[in-house]
């Protein structure tokens, strides 16, 4: 069932709607039954959760006996974005990840924004899917706050990732949607993985396993469920970034989530001018590299690769 969620007047008689698909189990709805909400599309440039909606519902229409609760999937609640390759809301330059919880009196992303929070609020766990940039390329992670790890974490070991990052909470999160939802009481879970632009079929294929992971552990699936990974755990401090410490392009000399010793070389910065490399970048300890540079030309101070120590 297709429902409209939320609704603008645009310029040229056109009309922006927020659109969800709400499945429901063959008993109909109820007050009782447990809801997962799965949200994607925030950013117009990030599209990896754009095939875990497609793959939850293909699963759910194969099998429509096992569905015991309510599935609300969001493709694309920055429609605008996506149609226009933009990672904000064109005309407004706003990235609507920084305007929640909206307000229904404020100006039309605001008014959206607060649809849509009304709408989410209340399911029993929400998964916010991401992607990464188009200069960075990210495993299978959830991100949770120090301040909501008690109650999160618990569910982020259900969803077949590769990692938990728990970091400390900045300002500027306050206005996300996953913060905002775990404000008001609704656990929600911020999934990063692949790159910009791009859908990588196999890191969606095992986020929609532990999708229905989840649902089977809150009681909203009864089918069989595939056998998922332990996820590996960290701190924020325990992160080491890699820095460019000279412009340049990126040559990279591991394959992203490979593992790496002390010293191991990880790439080179090099000079298509002089024919020379003018840094060469090397492990600060042994770990698994979960971040990598995925867009060649960098300058001083750019992101080259965040390092899991173990």
């Amino acid at each position: 069932m297709i429902q409209s969620i939320a609704s603008a007047g645009l310029p040229v008689d056109e009309t922006l709607k927020i659109k969800k698909h709400r499945a429901l189990p063959k008993s109909g709805s109820s007050p009782d039954l447990k809801r997962i909400s799965i949200v994607t599309g925030t950013h117009g440039d990030e599209l990896e959760g754009q095939y875990v909606c497609y793959e939850v519902l293909r699963r759910i229409n194969e099998n429509p006996d096992m569905l015991t609760g309510i599935a609300d999937i969001y493709p694309a609640i920055n429609p605008l974005g996506i149609d226009s390759i933009t990672r904000g809301i064109p005309g407004f330059d706003l990235d609507m990840n920084r305007i929640f919880p909206g307000n229904a009196d404020g100006s039309m992303a605001e008014y959206i924004a607060s649809k849509i929070i009304d709408d989410i609020k209340g399911s029993d766990i929400c998964i916010d899917i991401h992607a990464s940039n188009i200069f960075l390329k990210e495993i299978p992670q959830v991100r949770i706050s120090e301040i909501t790890k008690e109650r999160l974490v618990p569910f982020a070991k259900y969803l077949n990732i590769d990692f938990i990052w728990v970091h400390s909470a900045a300002t500027v999160l306050e206005s996300t949607l996953a913060h905002s939802l775990n404000s008001v009481g609704t656990p929600t879970l911020v999934v990063e993985m692949g790159v910009g632009m791009r859908i990588t079929k196999e890191y969606g294929r095992r986020l929609t396993d532990g999708i229905f992971n989840l649902m089977n552990e809150l009681g909203i699936w009864q089918g069989s469920t595939e056998k998922t990974v332990e996820p590996m755990y960290s701190e924020n401090n325990e992160v080491q970034f890699i820095n460019a410490s000279v412009p340049g392009i990126f040559i990279p000399a591991v394959e992203h989530g490979a593992s790496v010793g002390l010293g191991e070389h990880l790439g080179d910065i090099i000079n298509p001018l002089t024919g020379k490399s003018d840094e060469e970048i090397k492990a600060p300890c042994k770990g698994i590299i979960f971040t990598l540079r995925e867009y060649p030309v960098v300058n001083e101070g750019s992101l080259i690769a965040r390092l899991l120590p173990r």
